[in-house]
């Protein structure tokens, strides 16, 4: 019995040069994890886990995620072969789809993103399993690929996605899933019967992670959170089916406000309960505590986008929230 993992995240719009100090505060600070992102056009995911990785001892380094169009499986697990063997037992890669529209400005769009992610996941993981890889998919084209320097320990690879038919694929073929930010508890447990569906048809019984993103606003006024839901809703976040409860009201608020700040000023308090850990030591405890009982393995907390804010919150949150979550989601 072990007590539940929580992590911060390094905001990719924060820049590269803070992230070897913030990795070691957050070390310091008693955190489990470190979650370093790749949305484009920021710093590169693998260049930062591997920095993350070597200037702190013990923490663990998610990866979350890499777009898998991107990459080809081959190259991509010539590189995590190298993180797992230069840091065992410490990196958590994650593979996604990737935002659309940045996978088409790259020219990395393809007819079927779920061939794209299906066929990236179960390459690199045979690969550094050890095995010799021949594919002629879709996406992934190899002949007769082998590692010459496997991990003795693969790393465990999670998808980050959302949707029905993705949730089914990353219990088929992921060992753990990450649900980004805007995760409620109803979703996260729609989420997990989703990937358990994917795990009964392949026949798979071994654990499969499932990490949430949450966003984190250490302050009872809860400022920060309002702000950083308020700008969800108003980029067009798709509501869950778990949670079309709010739809009308959503749908309503958006139409009735002329800005983010307005939309951040006219969500309910409850909204922010549901979907963020915000307010004091007790509110973002019990959000925690209530996604681990909808069956969340592992939660990250997202700290406000301003750089020095979250460096305080962060450091606040582990004097006495951090130790009120671990009491209470010890397993």
């Amino acid at each position: 019995m072990g007590q539940m993992p929580i992590g911060v995240m390094y905001r990719c719009d924060t820049a590269p040069e803070q992230l070897p100090a913030y990795a070691r505060l957050v070390e310091r600070l008693g955190y489990d994890e470190l979650w370093v992102v790749e949305d484009c056009f920021f710093g590169g995911a693998v260049s930062s886990a591997a920095v993350a990785a070597a200037v702190t001892d013990k923490l663990r380094i998610g990866i979350g995620i890499l777009p898998a169009a991107f990459r080809n499986p081959a190259l991509a697990a010539m590189e995590l072969a190298n993180l797992a063997r230069l840091f065992p037992g410490r990196i958590l890669p994650g593979f996604g789809h990737g935002m659309p529209f940045w996978v088409r400005q790259v020219g990395a769009a393809h007819p079927s993103p779920l061939a794209v992610l299906e066929e990236t996941v179960a390459a690199v993981r045979a690969l550094l399993a050890g095995e010799r890889v021949t594919v002629a998919g879709r996406h992934a084209r190899l002949d007769e690929v082998a590692l010459e320097f496997p991990p003795e320990q693969p790393p465990p690879i999670a998808t980050g996605v959302r949707a029905e038919k993705s949730l089914r694929l990353s219990g088929r073929v992921a060992d753990g899933t990450i649900l980004a930010e805007g995760a409620s508890p109803a979703y996260v447990r729609w989420a997990r019967g989703l990937i358990d569906e994917g795990r009964r048809e392949a026949g798979r019984t071994d654990e499969h992670r499932l990490t949430v993103y949450a966003h984190l606003d250490f302050d009872e006024g809860r400022a920060s959170a309002r702000r950083e839901f308020a700008a969800q809703l108003a980029g067009g976040w798709a509501l869950p089916p778990a949670d079309v409860d709010l739809a009308d009201e959503i749908t309503a608020m958006l139409a009735g406000s002329s800005g983010v700040a307005a939309l951040a000023a006219a969500l309910p308090e409850h909204y922010l309960d549901r979907f963020t850990a915000a307010g004091s030591v007790e509110q973002c405890a019990a959000s925690v505590t209530r996604l681990r009982e909808a069956s969340a393995d592992a939660v990250v907390f997202v700290p406000p986008r301003d750089a020095q804010s979250a460096v305080a919150q962060v450091t606040l949150a582990a004097d006495t929230l951090l130790p009120t979550i671990r009491a209470a989601t010890t397993r």
